[in-house]
């Protein structure tokens, strides 16, 4: 997957913004919490997202998969995908938006309703 293609995809979520921070990071939230990353490896592209206990404990050794960097290190269950073989494109998508459906459903029952999230 493409930093563009990473980017449309996030684009398409309900309810998400887009900043390029942190040295240069494509960061994607939802009700203002980060929920994919975009970035943060010089020579290939790498994308970092929240995942589920399980899906952390499932992913954290898989080849091209590693916790991410920073946020894995405080105890967040972070993955980043960093190299081959790692996640194929459609499993990518798909660990994306449980991440951002893991992110929706910590914000306040107002802010999802704000959102159009559901109550």
């Amino acid at each position: 997957m493409t930093y563009e293609e990473f980017n449309a995809f996030c684009a398409g979520l309900p309810a998400t913004t887009h900043v390029v921070q942190w040295g240069g990071a494509e960061v994607w939230k939802v009700g203002g919490k980060v929920f994919a990353i975009g970035g943060w490896q010089e020579d290939r592209p790498a994308y970092t997202f929240k995942a589920s206990e399980i899906s952390f404990e499932v992913l954290k050794d898989q080849p091209g998969l590693r916790p991410a960097p920073y946020l894995a290190s405080r105890g967040l269950k972070w993955i980043q995908h960093y190299g081959a073989p790692g996640l194929t494109d459609a499993e990518l998508r798909d660990y994306l938006r449980a991440s951002h459906a893991l992110v929706a459903a910590g914000l306040s029952k107002k802010k999802r309703k704000e959102l159009g999230l559901g109550g």
